[in-house]
């Protein structure tokens, strides 16, 4: 499939009625999102050199912002990564000032992690610098792409959801 088609035809009808979802265009919005992904972290390295940080240190930071604060292992399963991958990048990021270790209220014999405010501010800058490159490409496309982008945003919200349900059935 030319990356200039669309994503028209991945809902249609069997025979039966019944609903089924055309692999093609499963395809093109899976290469479509990976590609986004994939532009949007080189091209913000220029703007941000923070993003130069390997994914996975963002991504933990990011967790820690949703959910923190947060033991290791819950870290570990939560990201998907083993326990002492999360571990060796906590050690990381506490030398580079964006974490720091506490004690679990809960249970004084277990650590946590949170974001340290160094580690909150640069998160925080990521994400402005984001927007603003995002911002910036939308700003450059014709009134109906937006409109349409827009349009999908719930769809897209629902799918994340539910991609994010299959996994943690997967788990069970």
């Amino acid at each position: 499939m030319a990356r200039s088609d669309t994503v028209s035809a991945v809902d249609t009808a069997n025979a039966d009625g019944a609903r089924s979802v055309d692999p093609d265009g499963a395809y093109a919005l899976t290469d479509v999102v990976a590609r986004l992904r994939r532009v949007l972290r080189s091209s913000i390295r220029s703007e941000y050199p923070w993003e130069s940080l390997p994914m996975a240190q963002v991504e933990l930071l990011q967790s820690l912002a949703e959910h923190s604060p947060a033991r290791v292992g819950d870290l570990a399963v939560r990201l998907r990564l083993a326990p002492s991958t999360v571990s060796g990048l906590i050690g990381q990021m506490m030398a580079a000032g964006l974490v720091e270790r506490g004690t679990d209220p809960s249970d004084r014999r277990a650590a946590v992690v949170d974001l340290s405010p160094d580690g909150r501010r640069q998160l925080a800058d990521w994400h402005a610098a984001h927007r603003r490159r995002i911002a910036s490409a939308l700003g450059d496309l014709e009134s109906g792409e937006r409109a349409a982008i827009d349009a999908a945003l719930p769809a897209l919200s629902h799918l994340v959801d539910r991609l994010a349900a299959q996994r943690d059935e997967s788990q069970d």
